[in-house]
């Protein structure tokens, strides 16, 4: 019987990433940057190439129902892919 290795990746991960989770106070730095992302799906490289930043931005209006309560999804994303000879 194969084993369903894709499924034992996914828990094995979750895992992984719920174990390196910390709880810390809001930066209103962060916040700042966050809310400066502009919205879509942004690359850009340094001039030696070196390192790779990325930003995404995802935001909409939701609504419950054909009346129902409105919310704001607002979804923003920074990460930093940086390449060093050690």
């Amino acid at each position: 019987m194969p084993l369903p290795i894709l499924p034992m990746i996914l828990i094995a991960g979750t895992v992984a990433l719920a174990r390196n989770i910390q709880i810390s106070s809001v930066d209103q730095r962060v916040e700042d940057r966050l809310d400066d992302v502009a919205e879509g799906f942004s690359v850009h490289r340094d001039p030696q190439g070196r390192q790779v930043n990325a930003a995404y931005r995802w935001k909409r209006v939701v609504r419950f129902g054909a009346t129902g309560q409105r919310f704001e999804v607002d979804v923003s994303a920074l990460s930093r892919i940086r390449f060093r000879k050690v």
